[in-house]
């Protein structure tokens, strides 16, 4: 029996499209907490800091290893307790998360801060969801619009974020950002309230227990799961390391706390604004092609940012910065679902989303101390070994799937 057709009773496109309304505009208002803490995080850690700065990024790291903790609870939570419980609960942690950060600014607490910030992550891993639930109960015709339609609210929030941080940076001043993560509260508030509404049945349970599937191991010993991991990883990690580095970069070059923010914006549309056509250029170009497309842009990022520190190579350096990460991690997302079965699916798309927050929290750990010891050219140089690794590895992958070798 298909997946379809044992799903066949909740199928409902009237009421996909009105949970599919409502989860964006939660992505939109409640997702923007990441944005917030990705343009303000380095510069509250910084500013709380003695004369040892390498640990400003910490509270960005906190949020990502929030998230990748988050990961698979989120999961088990909602299979038992249903969508609504799930994202409703995380949206109550993004107030106290907000709460708790802003009396941290008032208190220069950093600890305080970036257990917040941690909180956050968690919270927000339970946002990632919110892609997948709008596609729940739609019809396989109206999933990729469901989907596009939450991506869309991913848009806004990159908006959102950086203007709650312009609006509200110096709402307590001189305690620079106090309102900001009060703001945040707020608006994950305002998204408990529309999650509130949100009307998604719990699946029937399946009348025969499931196929178990081959062994993790022997999964991830496939070479498409292991280019696909890598450059997935590798996407998604030197964005983190570059991005997290760059509000303390701008600032260390005299540019503004708006400049930062407003560059932030300009990253964030660039990381979900192409996900509205990426699905069509993989199937036109192939998936290998994009993520190589994707790795060549994170290159041109850290290109233009070795150019000059001027503003303009910083937003277009965050812009190349954003369509890179789009196409190299969501490429290689494409990848990995070649290499797993049906049941086999849960385990190993927790097992990659595992792998790849944990590098990206190691890359924005090690992003301040880099910059801090090192400077904003050597955080950028960095960039292009890793780059290169994984374009051998794709050449590597084609030449050995080209001599007739399943994947699956």
């Amino acid at each position: 029996m298909s997946a379809t057709t044992h799903m066949s009773p909740l199928i409902d496109d009237r009421l996909a499209r009105r949970n599919a309304v409502l989860l964006a505009l939660a992505q939109a208002i409640g997702g923007a907490s990441a944005s917030i803490v990705i343009a303000t995080g380095p510069l509250v850690g910084y500013m709380m800091l003695g004369e040892d700065k390498a640990l400003a990024t910490v509270p960005v790291s906190a949020m990502v290893l929030g998230t990748a903790f988050g990961t698979l609870p989120a999961g088990m939570i909602m299979r038992r307790y249903g969508r609504r419980f799930g994202f409703m609960g995380a949206a109550l942690l993004g107030v106290l998360a907000g709460v708790l950060a802003s009396y941290a600014v008032f208190q220069d607490a950093l600890p305080l801060f970036v257990f917040a910030c941690a909180l956050g992550g968690f919270a927000g891993a339970f946002v990632q969801q919110y892609r997948f639930a709008a596609a729940d109960t739609a019809s396989e015709a109206f999933k990729p619009k469901a989907i596009s339609w939450v991506l869309a609210g991913g848009v806004l929030a990159g908006v959102v974020g950086p203007q709650t941080v312009i609006a509200t940076k110096d709402l307590f001043s001189p305690i620079l950002f106090a309102g900001t993560y009060l703001a945040q509260a707020g608006l994950s508030l305002i998204a408990l309230c529309l999650l509130a509404f949100l009307q998604i049945p719990k699946p029937p349970k399946p009348k025969t227990s499931d196929k178990k599937g081959r062994p993790l191991a022997q999964i991830m010993r496939q070479p498409r799961f292991i280019v696909s991991a890598a450059c997935g990883i590798c996407s998604y990690a030197l964005m983190s390391l570059v991005m997290t580095a760059t509000p303390l970069a701008m600032i260390g070059c005299g540019l503004s706390e708006t400049d930062a923010a407003l560059g932030i914006q300009w990253h964030v549309l660039a990381m979900f604004g192409p996900s509205f056509f990426t699905g069509n250029l993989i199937a036109r170009y192939g998936k290998e092609r994009i993520v190589a497309i994707g790795l060549a842009l994170l290159a041109g990022c850290s290109i233009v940012a070795l150019m000059g520190i001027e503003l303009a190579h910083f937003w277009v350096a965050l812009i190349l910065l954003g369509l890179g990460w789009n196409f190299g991690f969501i490429g290689a997302t494409a990848m990995l679902t070649d290499t797993y079965r049906p049941e086999e699916r849960n385990m190993v798309q927790a097992t990659n989303d595992f792998l790849v927050f944990g590098f990206v929290a190691a890359a924005s750990f090690s992003s301040g101390a880099l910059l801090n010891a090192f400077g904003w050219s050597t955080v950028n140089w960095l960039v292009f070994p890793f780059v290169i690794l994984c374009l051998a590895l794709l050449v590597w992958l084609l030449t050995h799937e080209r001599k007739g070798v399943a994947t699956v």
